[in-house]
């Protein structure tokens, strides 16, 4: 059986029982972890599978309409991080008008308990769901205790007495701010994708890159930056990335383009993770492609120098 399911409807995914986390998981900060690995082990301590539940697109994004949300990672990225901390199964429910109009009760009889037959279920402070937020924490127990599962939420987690959330990151990243975002996530903030073609523009102006797509998401920040990325010949790679929709050259589509440092080889189709370690400037229109070029050759000597001063720093 797959271990990842988008549908409301269908056969039961869990038949002898299942404990079960309900979140947005958008960045698998510090509280999501912890909600998460609570979740794994009660899991284990009932020998049953741990199965946690999101959407996607979610709720906030889907409502949003001409206004898109930033986020912090892609549904595969969520995926994958949700199964290195042990959940067996993942359910990225299809969030739409209909799902959308389901009551909370609907929601647990069709989900929690045709679908995962759900023992326990854990979630995270505020939690709320079903039609417009109708269904609450009580919500949730009380129909629990008709259907034979218990509900509970963890503490939230606090990093400096700041409670860890995902608008809370994102805001930090607006502001290039990437230690305290750090601290929020647990790791160094990162985009992870596949390389793909660009219009190798950079190639002609001396600073070919490595070009990865975002599938139609809006990041969280934009700018150029100094940056490491991984996945490449098993080293780290300091580089100089921009993230916007490339003004200079009339572009459209976000576009994170990286350029690795003292780097002559082909990427193209390979899987890389971009860690953002500091902001250089915000991305402006330049009147011509020579104004463009010198000021990449100020970002980019600027980067360098960052990167090799920070690494200095890492080691003493």
């Amino acid at each position: 059986m797959s271990r990842l399911f988008r549908d409301v409807e269908g056969g039961p995914r869990c038949p002898h029982g299942s404990v079960v986390c309900i979140g947005a998981f958008d960045g698998l900060h510090l509280g999501h972890r912890a909600l998460v690995r609570h979740t794994v082990s009660r899991a284990r301590s009932l020998a049953l599978p741990a199965v946690a539940l999101s959407f996607e697109p979610l709720p906030r994004e889907f409502f949003a309409r001409g206004e898109a949300m930033p986020r912090l990672s892609t549904a595969r990225a969520k995926a994958r991080g949700l199964w290195a901390l042990g959940i067996d199964q993942v359910g990225l429910l299809r969030f739409n008008t209909a799902l959308s109009a389901l009551s909370a009760e609907t929601f647990v009889e069709r989900v929690l308990v045709d679908r995962l037959q759900a023992r326990e279920v854990w979630v995270g402070p505020g939690f709320g769901f079903g039609h417009r937020r109708g269904g609450t924490l009580s919500t949730l127990q009380t129909l629990g205790k008709a259907h034979g599962f218990s509900a509970a939420e963890i503490e939230p987690v606090l990093v400096d007495a700041e409670r860890v959330s995902s608008t809370a990151i994102r805001e930090a990243l607006r502001n290039g701010d990437f230690e305290h975002a750090s601290r929020l996530l647990g790791r160094p903030y990162a985009i992870e994708g596949r390389v793909v073609r660009g219009r190798q523009l950079g190639r002609t102006l001396g600073y070919p890159t490595a070009n990865l797509r975002l599938g139609g998401r809006v990041p969280a920040l934009t700018g150029i930056f100094a940056v490491r990325v991984t996945g490449v010949e098993g080293r780290v790679w300091p580089a100089v990335a921009s993230l916007g929709t490339r003004p200079t050259v009339d572009g459209v589509e976000p576009l994170l383009e990286v350029h690795l440092f003292d780097f002559d080889g082909d990427l193209y189709g390979r899987c890389i993770e971009v860690e953002f370690v500091a902001k250089l400037r915000d991305e402006v229109r330049f009147e011509s492609l020579d104004a463009l070029t010198e000021q990449m050759h100020r970002d980019a000597a600027q980067a360098r120098d960052l990167l090799t001063h920070d690494q200095r720093r890492a080691f003493g």
